[in-house]
């Protein structure tokens, strides 16, 4: 197992980590009138771009250390954010069990997506794979019933929740599932010193006619956000994507970037214009294979590609840190999403 070596925030959260799970006061709820005991839990807040992979490869390298039964229970909502963390896990020779040998296989660690998990949650009861330590990467989606849910299951495993972004738009509570929170310095003071990137940032006009155009949407979404539909009516017009490239040749010009779109349509189409324009771009959603977009990735961080356009992909668990700029081609009302964007330009080479 080789050593993971922190940095010295990094070192001073993990210790808060350990100092909360390994509190000797009984946490105890109340539930319909009764007292039901719960494992200890804790959310933990860090910038975008901090290293938050590395602390929970620590925390499950700690937990086998300090305990000789339970497994460690890994969980994302996206296949990206999984195989993220499988390859921090081997990084740093920490063996786990993957989906397919799950139920067959005996293993102390394994990486599991929150969909898989909840298919195959009394298939695991069975087998006797039972959690100490369940720790949630990207953890603002834990809200989600599919998270209760496994937390319910196993009241009495420690809980670890990770996130840059501890909000969501209905503003409803993580108090029920995680009992304390510790947050990390502000981005400005790991930009100070030298942890993130520093940077420019450009915003269009407030009377623009793009931004006019944004205060006239009136939909929203189920989850509180910009309705996509018609967002992609009013901004995917060639008017609107022509000054999107004309922004980035102003600001970054001879740089190479994201951009966040709208839907699938919208990325296309401004993946288009920039190649029509002459910047080597390519257009990526859920629907890309993931060879193609693995095959993508490397092309741009070798410079073969100068733009990543994307739907949905690249808000969490993209680790490149030759990203030069960022450009927000989508609206949005979300906070939460809104700083997991542009985070992504932060991360220092």
């Amino acid at each position: 197992m080789k050593q993971i070596r922190l940095y010295d925030y990094q070192q001073d959260m993990l210790a808060n980590i350990i100092k909360v799970l390994t509190d000797g006061s009984l946490h105890v709820v109340k539930e319909e009138g009764r007292n039901v005991r719960q494992g200890r839990s804790v959310m933990v807040q860090m910038p975008t771009g901090t290293g938050k992979t590395y602390v929970m490869a620590s925390v499950v390298k700690w937990f086998l250390d300090s305990y000789d039964e339970g497994e460690v229970w890994i969980v994302a909502h996206r296949r990206e954010l999984v195989e993220q963390m499988q390859q921090t896990l081997k990084r740093f020779g920490l063996d786990y069990g993957e989906k397919e040998s799950a139920l067959k296989v005996k293993v102390r660690v394994r990486v599991l997506s929150i969909q898989w998990l909840t298919r195959h949650a009394e298939e695991l009861d069975k087998a006797g794979s039972v959690p100490g330590l369940i720790i949630v990467d990207e953890a603002h989606h834990a809200i989600a019933d599919s998270y209760q849910d496994l937390f319910n299951r196993h009241r009495l495993a420690l809980k670890l929740g990770m996130t840059a972004t501890p909000c969501r738009m209905s503003k409803k509570s993580f108090g029920g599932l995680f009992g304390r929170l510790l947050t990390s310095p502000c981005a400005n003071d790991f930009i100070m010193r030298g942890y993130l990137s520093p940077y420019d940032y450009v915003v269009t006009g407030k009377f623009s006619a793009d931004q006019l155009t944004v205060n006239l949407l009136k939909g929203r979404g189920s989850d509180g956000d910009y309705a996509v539909r018609e967002m992609d009516e009013k901004l995917n017009v060639p008017e609107t994507i022509r000054r999107l490239f004309d922004s980035v040749r102003r600001y970054a010009c001879g740089k190479k970037g994201i951009v966040y779109a709208i839907d699938i349509g919208h990325a296309h189409a401004i993946a288009a214009c920039y190649n029509a324009l002459g910047l080597k771009s390519v257009a990526l959603d859920s629907r890309t294979p993931a060879k193609r977009r693995k095959d993508m990735v490397e092309a741009f961080r070798g410079g073969e590609i100068d733009c990543l356009v994307n739907v949905n992909l690249f808000d969490e668990g993209f680790d490149c840190p030759d990203v030069e700029f960022i450009q927000m081609a989508r609206p949005t009302l979300s906070l939460a999403k809104y700083l997991q964007m542009v985070g992504r330009g932060l991360r220092v080479n």
